[in-house]
């Protein structure tokens, strides 16, 4: 392996042009030809946008150093997973980055890495139950979590973005329901938990009121994330709930295509774009829900900036490859169950109609010909 000096915070002039000229095409499979060796790069599925986002910026960044990377999507499948992790081990990668399935499903092939003395970097996602995880790239998970729930609450006129009560702000009561994330991912609970640190003072003063009385995140999950689930999830909640002719206020959604399902199932029941309908929050900036977000479908979404994220898990990756001593910023919070990870959290940001342009396409994130402007 050829020896190379990393800064985590410079990526070369390169990388930066690789980055941003990624675009919504996942690629897979081994590329780039340079001579620093194999790195393999395992993502969940292919049917989120942002996945085949971080993918491919993942790839680029480590290309722009001069290693080969094996990019693999298992669609949501674990064995396939495993399987994949497994056949980059044995094609030789002298690093994983992987964003996992199911935290808690990759101790054994992680002991192989560790028996072959490769570093593993938990790529959004924590990997759980296992020491053979060297470090950890994420969001303040937690933060996103809480900038939701405000999201929500600025919708109905009760806070600022930022969570600060507005003076006059009305009084409700206010309908809402919760949804959360996949149980088999560490972050739906980050989210979840930020989010209720947020939304539960106002539940307890009835200024919100959860009509299903679905408020524990196991009554609230949707696994694998998926838009259909949820979908059937909220047509349930509006047929045993609201069939008395009163109205969803407002729906916490921890992710833009849960977001969809619930629209959907909205629109299904009757409700139309305008003065009743609902606020509903989400996460990821997909290009759908930004469009949803500018006809009025959706309220907000959490943008978080995949090339950030995809620099430095990079970052860590090669850091370690040398012999230095990757950047952190969070040596407290993600305990596996085994150990607490060493991590890197990046901030969120919250996007509303009114900075959409900024946020999203003056970042260079998606261009005004993506999101219809």
């Amino acid at each position: 392996m050829k020896t190379k000096k990393f800064v985590l915070a410079t990526i070369t002039a390169g990388a930066m042009l690789a980055l941003a000229a990624c675009s919504g095409t996942g690629n897979s499979g081994d590329g780039g030809s340079g001579d620093g060796g194999l790195i393999g790069v395992a993502m969940p599925t292919k049917s989120s946008e942002r996945w085949i986002q971080d993918g491919n910026a993942v790839k680029a960044a480590l290309e722009a150093e001069g290693y080969t990377v094996d990019l693999q999507y298992a669609e949501d499948d674990i064995p396939t997973q495993v399987s994949q992790v497994e056949n980059m081990i044995t094609k030789g990668a002298e690093a994983l980055i992987i964003a996992s399935i199911d935290g808690t499903t990759l101790t054994e092939v992680l002991q192989t890495a560790a028996d072959a003395d490769i570093p593993v970097i938990a790529y959004d996602r924590l990997i759980k139950g296992t020491e053979n995880v060297d470090y950890y790239a994420t969001f303040d998970n937690f933060l996103v979590g809480q900038q939701q729930a405000w999201t929500v609450l600025n919708g109905l006129g009760l806070t600022e973005l930022d969570g600060t009560p507005i003076d006059g702000a009305p009084e409700g009561p206010f309908n809402i329901e919760l949804f959360a994330g996949s149980l088999d991912d560490n972050n739906a609970f980050f989210f979840f938990n930020g989010a209720m640190d947020v939304l539960q003072p106002y539940i307890d003063n009835g200024t919100l009121v959860v009509k299903s009385g679905q408020t524990a995140i196991e009554q609230a999950a949707t696994l694998r994330w998926d838009g259909e689930t949820a979908q059937s999830r909220m047509e349930d909640l509006l047929t045993a709930n609201y069939s008395d002719g009163s109205k969803v206020d407002a729906v916490l959604s921890p992710y833009d295509g849960i977001s969809r399902g619930i629209i959907s199932a909205l629109t299904d029941a009757g409700y139309t774009v305008g003065d009743e309908w609902p606020i509903i929050s989400g996460q990821d900036a997909e290009v759908d829900s930004v469009k949803a977000i500018l006809s009025g479908e959706q309220y907000a979404t959490i943008f978080k900036d995949t090339r950030e994220l995809a620099k430095v898990a990079a970052g860590m990756a090669l850091a370690l490859l040398n012999g230095e001593e990757p950047e952190v910023n969070d040596t407290t919070t993600y305990d596996n169950d085994v150990k607490v990870v060493p991590s890197y959290l990046l901030a969120p940001v919250q996007v509303v109609k009114d900075n959409v342009q900024e946020a999203l396409v003056d970042t260079g994130y998606w261009t005004a010909e993506d999101l219809g402007l």
